[in-house]
């Protein structure tokens, strides 16, 4: 009572929001700050928003060595020699993995959110894509890797 008013007490919390508190608490590990525990719900979440900033980073380079011809059409030719890299081609496959599987959860993600069962059947969403986003990357690398290793053997790299 420093200022000379009365002190109220704090409302004590129900029955029910007490044990919902106390079941998180006992739940939640110690030292860990967060709900989150990991699982496949957290991996496509991490994985979404990595492939969609690693094909901003691409859309970004891309918008620039494309702006090179207007610039210095000998520069942009320069560049484009460099997209032959056996490095480059590598960066290529990560590349697809990541629209395939950005596409992919993206389409997930919209039909857990606008169809009426999208939620309930998630988990069984999630292993089609991945079984999609499987075959799809692997129809897709399998020709990539036989150029890119045609490419390595007539450079005489290997």
């Amino acid at each position: 009572m420093r200022d000379g008013r009365a002190r109220r007490a704090a409302p004590a919390l129900s029955r029910e929001r007490e044990s919902d508190v106390s079941a998180v608490r006992q739940a939640q590990p110690r030292g860990r700050k967060s709900f989150y525990r990991g699982g496949e719900g957290m991996l496509t979440w991490v994985l979404h928003r990595v492939s969609g900033v690693a094909l901003f980073g691409f859309l970004f380079v891309h918008v620039l060595d494309t702006s090179l011809v207007v610039v210095s059409p000998g520069l942009y030719n320069g560049v484009i020699e460099l997209y032959h890299a056996p490095i480059v081609k590598l960066m290529e496959m990560g590349l697809v993995g990541a629209v395939l599987y950005h596409g992919l959860n993206g389409l997930r993600i919209t039909l857990v959110d606008f169809w009426s069962k999208g939620a309930a059947r998630n988990k069984m969403m999630m292993r089609v894509q991945t079984v999609v986003f499987v075959v799809l990357l692997l129809g897709a690398l399998i020709p990539m890797t036989a150029q890119l290793i045609d490419e390595i053997q007539r450079n005489g790299i290997i």
